[in-house]
């Protein structure tokens, strides 16, 4: 699987793919060939793997890359959290359910890229860049 260097090459995703969404975890190895998630807090079963979508809303005015940086910010927490083995990836899927924290659910239809570390240090820094007080949404 190729993996993308840049916010503008995930960006560039998002202009030839629809139901893109991200997905932090080892990998579609293993995620692709199962059918759902865990719920940490709970231990609960999901229907489907967690994940965050990428797809730009219609209501946005920014740039495509500041929405990926947006969106890969929001959840960097989770490469800590979890361990060196979890990593960002790119992925086609089917929102099946919500999750406990209203994340959607999906089923991994096609694996396009990793996410290098790279892009989310440059994430980190757009975020930076901005005027708001943004925060990861690790609520510990």
């Amino acid at each position: 699987m190729p993996t993308l260097t840049s916010l503008a090459e995930v960006a560039q995703v998002l202009e030839h793919h629809r139901d893109v969404y991200v997905r932090w975890s080892a990998g579609p190895e293993s995620d692709c060939v199962q059918e759902g998630s865990v719920d940490a807090l709970t231990g609960a079963d999901l229907p489907g793997l967690s994940a965050n979508p990428l797809d730009v809303a219609s209501w946005w005015e920014g740039s495509a890359a500041l929405w990926v940086a947006r969106r890969l910010y929001d959840y960097s927490h989770l490469r800590e959290e979890k361990g060196e083995h979890v990593r960002p990836w790119v992925l086609t899927g089917e929102a099946v359910d919500r999750g406990p924290d209203n994340e959607p659910l999906i089923r991994c239809r096609e694996p396009i890229a990793w996410i290098d570390p790279v892009v989310v240090r440059e994430a980190t820094a757009e975020i930076g860049r901005q005027e708001g007080p943004w925060g990861t949404l690790n609520r510990r």
